[in-house]
């Protein structure tokens, strides 16, 4: 019976935590280029149940089953799937068709610099003529995407007071000439990605950026999140059932245990 209750607690945990991603994914719904998550169930060990001070087979306890001791989290996952574009006419909003991340020059609070990658195409031209993200952040070319390397060299700039253009392979022309290519990068497995906040992803130990083989950049356009909000009110629904289903197991178990402590041990 203590089993029970344990098996309806971790469950219950459980339908919380998926609860919490699925409220994750719903308030980033309408975040551009946002990749929603998921989870899988994984079970705890199972153990054998034998009889207690059993006298048959010749003094061997004799096993009754297996008995599942609980439920926790398998995995917590990223879907990586496209979402749909969304049309805007301006010429910074850039949306990635295909594989791959933009490279940013992310500088955190404390001003250090480093690299990070976005499929939020989202940006702006300065003054100077950088294209930046809505942090002020600068968005790296080609060469600098590939390297890793991070300074001016390495911005996608163009003339501000020029009008520009974005072809599919990321060039940027003014006046039929190619000033710059925005740099596309993609990794080598998506297991060496890491959600860093702020709709940027970490490269972690182990992973290597390299260029895009497959991807085509839609000026004008915004990648919208992948998330499907029919879908993911449904998941609801059936998480809350769930929830609900452990609630009633701990009070039907509790019962359980009340009447065998009240009324078993007066006998």
């Amino acid at each position: 019976m203590v089993k029970g209750l344990y098996t309806a607690y971790t469950g219950m945990m459980e339908e919380q935590r998926r609860l919490d991603v699925l409220s994750n994914n719903l308030a980033n719904s309408t975040t551009t280029g946002y990749k929603k998550e998921g989870t899988t169930n994984a079970a705890f060990a199972r153990t054998l149940a034998i009889r207690i001070k059993d006298s048959g087979d010749h003094g061997m306890a004799r096993g009754l089953g297996q008995i599942q001791l609980g439920d926790r989290i398998g995995e917590t996952y990223t879907d990586y799937s496209q979402g749909s574009f969304k049309i805007t006419d301006k010429p910074s909003d850039l949306a990635i068709g295909g594989d791959g991340y933009f490279a940013i020059a992310y500088t955190d609070k404390q001003g250090n610099t480093s690299v990070k990658y976005t499929r939020d195409g989202e940006f702006t031209v300065d003054n100077e003529g950088y294209f930046r993200t809505s942090n002020g952040d600068f968005l790296l070319n080609r060469n600098g995407a590939v390297n890793g390397t991070i300074g001016e060299n390495s911005y996608v700039r163009v003339d501000p007071l020029q009008k520009y253009s974005v072809d599919p392979q990321g060039f940027v022309f003014q006046n039929g000439v190619a000033v710059g290519q925005i740099g596309v990068v993609n990794v080598n497995n998506t297991d060496y990605l890491a959600k860093y906040g702020e709709n940027l992803y970490d490269l972690v130990n182990g992973g290597r950026m390299q260029p895009s083989a497959r991807f085509q950049i839609e000026q004008g356009a915004l990648e919208q999140s992948n998330v499907n909000i029919v879908d993911e009110m449904v998941s609801m629904i059936t998480i809350q059932r769930a929830y609900d289903a452990g609630q009633r197991m701990i009070h039907a178990e509790d019962e359980t245990l009340e009447m065998a402590v009240g009324q078993v041990g007066q006998v």
